[in-house]
């Protein structure tokens, strides 16, 4: 059994494309993944960039993620790129995971269209949102960004954010993190004690900032 930690970058599908924004509004760019072992220790990573077929890269994205046109003017388009990335993971003997469900919900509609007859559905059930296992396990109601949940682990963020590889390793130590319950406590267990519905001299606004602009990310 392999863990497979996945990120993905988007740029949205051009407004002069309406037919196709009728099916899917934007496009992967990026696919970046690491590989854990049984163990949950890093083996492996992936990283691609994927070229768009229905516009190019928008200035906010280029400002987001870092990725230009030129980034991606010679890349592989989606099929290839995401067998690529079917192919590096190697085996169905595994499990995946991402922070939040919006990359399958993704993977969902883009295969649909641009790989038809492709079995998302297989890959689907082995697919585990990490964000809301995190969140569920510090008894948190809301959705918390990765940046924030990296933050209330005490850690750095590792490399450049709304980079995919670097998102995906980053989600890669909350998984590992997860599966020991008792480093999982001893490290949450300040944000778990701000949590509880008491009355604070200070509140968790000032000693945890970024656990008051939860974001869905």
């Amino acid at each position: 059994m392999v863990h497979i930690v996945i990120d993905l970058e988007m740029n949205p599908v051009s407004k002069t494309f309406k037919d196709i924004r009728r099916r899917t509004t934007d496009e992967v760019i990026e696919i970046g993944a690491v590989k854990l072992d049984e163990n949950f220790q890093m083996v492996d990573e992936f990283q691609c960039y994927v070229r768009p077929e229905y516009g190019e890269i928008t200035k906010h994205i280029t400002k987001l993620t870092g990725i230009t046109q030129e980034t991606v003017a010679d890349k592989p388009l989606f099929a290839e790129s995401f067998q690529n990335f079917m192919d590096w993971i190697g085996t169905w003997d595994m499990t995946l995971y991402s922070w939040s469900n919006s990359d399958i919900k993704q993977l969902k509609v883009e295969c649909a269209f641009k790989i038809p007859g492709y079995d998302i559905a297989k890959l689907e059930k082995r697919w585990r949102d990490l964000q809301k296992a995190f969140d569920d396990r510090i008894g948190l109601h809301s959705s918390l960004a990765l940046k924030h949940a990296i933050g209330a682990m005490n850690r750095d963020f590792e490399g450049t954010q709304h980079t995919a590889l670097a998102d995906a390793a980053n989600t890669a130590a909350i998984l590992a993190l997860l599966q020991d319950d008792e480093e999982f406590f001893r490290v949450m267990q300040p944000v778990i004690d701000l949590l509880k519905p008491k009355t604070l001299s200070q509140s968790i606004g000032d000693k945890y900032p970024e656990l008051m602009n939860l974001t869905f990310d």
